[in-house]
């Protein structure tokens, strides 16, 4: 029965997870009516009974390795340029949204001041995972969306790390000197987990550096690591833990000569798996009886949440920004809560419950009651609000191009030239760091990853073009963003004559191999680029026509058909298309030389010159 329960609970994850995919709706709302479905089902044991006391450390090892992949994607330098609202939102905002929370938990529901503390810092910390997708749909401005992302990427580890100091107050508020006990213990948990964090960071780092670990075994020991780093730090203080490997993951993120791309894609898997499972066994934790209990003040409290505690928190912290009223309204009504704010309560409920704490007991169904609100109240209005507002984007015009290869980079220069916004991606360094050389941006990684979309502007981009050499990249991309988008806004490249009669690939891949004409493949482009071709310009006129452009460049290769607002067309087999007068051809042309030694000209030599 045991071994059943568990079993379908990885499958009712992979589920919920597909469902979400296919109704592009956050995760977590299917996670979460799937666990507390569990959790109702009287003939299911619950998690307690079936974990017993493995429990616990289930849980706060998930929150850690959660924890740690979300701090390997902080880096300083990135802070340095998000601006001054973000780091007011993780300082400032977060103060007052636990001051603001803290307070009416104590007045409204009655709670005692500690758990009220602790459930005002716990709900300090939005969802990543549920803001992104969210984004995606309701499209707002660029500055908005902007704040909204790094907001979540950012606040995660730093709000998780200060439920963990107010946790500590709270458990040492038993002590008569309750103040010099707190700072002691905040000073020891600060004190180790930094130093913890940073000494298994370092070592991580040279373990990795001098190939003292092979690199088959990075994404093993990394995780052992970042288990072992939390246990340890606990051992010597309590709670310590989720601190030392926010630390090691931030270290590890800022190391400019490390390779941790691997490592990364790999702990972004392991977190979706786990915050899937976990997710649906701390919802079938629930119990819906204790969470009707709560009363109908419990409303009052959601209302406080969405109309008072987050307005303040974003209008403290963008005081003197620039951003318009209508911009902050927006800020103050989209900040959903997600899995960190569900695991982290659950990791303290645990621990408060064990001491006998008052209204213990009341912290995780009301964190799940605020998560459950925002999530749903958000996702159900967001979109409107944005238009009302007048914050939603232009239909999107980026292209984005899946590799920054020497040809890529060239069809992105074109197109940046004509005013057309473009955004590579590659996870190859150097194809990576000659495209920003060149002022492209670019995605240093795979487009189709977790980490991506925190990164690539998703919900500005209009066609994607499979432009890799690697088969794998551009299959993966087509599939990816083919759902997202449509098969019709997708085109890739065969890699060339040879591999195409062996293509293997899946029916959609396939009929996507269609971009810039039927006889067309990546490996003769490619060639065309190596032997000194360019991508040009040709304006046509009632003078100078389509036919006259296709008499007069037989060699050349159409790519793009421009207009006065930009672009109007892709050229592909399944589109065949007549431009007129007006309108711009960006094509690939050789150079002439080569067409020349194409057609069997011999060309003069530097003597006889």
């Amino acid at each position: 029965m045991y071994a059943l329960y568990l079993a379908s609970v990885v499958g009712f994850a992979v589920l919920a997870q597909w469902f979400a995919w296919r109704l592009r709706v956050p995760a977590i709302l299917l996670l979460l009516i799937t666990g507390l479905s569990l959790g109702a089902w009287p003939a299911a044991p619950s998690p307690d009974h079936l974990l017993g006391d493995l429990l616990f450390p289930i849980i706060s090892l998930s929150v850690a390795v959660i924890l740690f992949e979300g701090a390997l994607t902080l880096k300083l330098q990135d802070l340095k340029g998000i601006g001054h609202v973000v780091r007011n939102l993780c300082s400032v905002g977060v103060l007052a949204t636990f001051a603001v929370i803290a307070l009416a938990s104590h007045l409204i529901m009655d709670l005692d001041w500690r758990i009220a503390s602790l459930l005002g810092a716990v709900l300090t910390v939005t969802g990543p995972t549920v803001i992104a997708p969210m984004l995606s749909i309701i499209r707002p401005k660029k500055e908005i969306d902007r704040i909204l992302r790094w907001e979540g990427i950012v606040i995660d580890p730093i709000g998780a790390l200060f439920a963990v100091l107010v946790f500590e107050t709270v458990t040492l508020s038993q002590h008569s000197d309750v103040l010099s006990h707190s700072l002691l213990a905040m000073g020891k948990t600060l004190v180790i987990g930094c130093s913890i964090g940073l000494l298994m960071g370092w070592s991580t780092t040279q373990l990795i550096r001098r190939k003292w670990l092979p690199f088959e075994l990075h994404k093993f020991g990394v995780l052992a690591i970042v288990l072992l780093t939390m246990t340890f730090s606990n051992h010597l203080s309590e709670e310590s833990g989720l601190l030392a490997v926010t630390i090691l993951g931030i270290w590890m993120a800022n190391q400019d000569d490390l390779e941790i791309d691997a490592i990364l894609e790999f702990k972004e898997d392991l977190s979706m798996i786990l915050i899937s499972a976990l997710f649906i066994l701390l919802a079938a934790r629930l119990d819906l009886y204790a969470l009707w209990k709560l009363g109908p003040m419990v409303l009052l409290l959601m209302i406080v949440v969405q109309f008072i505690a987050r307005p303040a928190c974003i209008f403290l912290s963008t005081i003197r920004s620039g951003l318009s009223f209508h911009e902050k309204l927006l800020l103050s009504w989209i900040a959903p809560r997600g899995i960190v704010a569900a695991a982290v309560s659950s990791v303290f409920a645990l621990t408060l419950e064990q001491q006998q704490m008052p209204d213990a007991d009341k912290l995780v169904p009301l964190v799940f009651s605020v998560i459950i609100s925002t999530v749903v109240l958000q996702s159900l209005t967001s979109s409107w609000i944005t238009k009302r507002l007048a914050l939603r984007q232009p239909n999107p015009e980026t292209i984005l191009i899946i590799g920054a290869n020497a040809l890529a980079r060239a069809i992105g220069r074109a197109l940046n030239e004509h005013q057309i916004p473009v955004y590579l991606s590659d996870p190859a360094w150097e194809n990576y760091k000659l495209a920003r050389v060149a002022g492209l941006s670019c995605y240093y990684g795979s487009p189709h990853s977790e980490q991506a979309e925190r990164y690539i502007p998703q919900h500005q981009i209009r066609y994607v073009l499979a432009l890799s050499p690697s088969r794998q990249q551009n299959a993966l991309g087509i599939q990816h963003f083919a759902h997202l988008y449509g098969e019709e806004r997708v085109y890739s490249l065969p890699p060339g004559d040879m591999e195409r009669k062996k293509n293997r690939d899946s029916a959609t891949f396939r009929s996507r191999q269609v971009l810039f004409g039927k006889d067309v493949t990546y490996s003769r482009l490619r060639n065309i680029i190596e032997n000194g071709g360019k991508v040009k310009a040709t304006k046509l006129a009632e003078a100078f026509t389509w036919q006259d452009f296709m008499t007069t460049n037989t060699d050349a290769i159409p790519l793009f058909i421009l207009g006065e607002k930009g672009l109007v067309s892709i050229m592909s087999a399944d589109n065949p298309i007549q431009p007129i007068a007006g309108q711009i051809i960006l094509s690939l042309s050789p150079a002439k030389e080569t067409v020349r030694a194409e057609n069997g000209h011999q060309q003069p030599t530097g003597d006889a010159a």
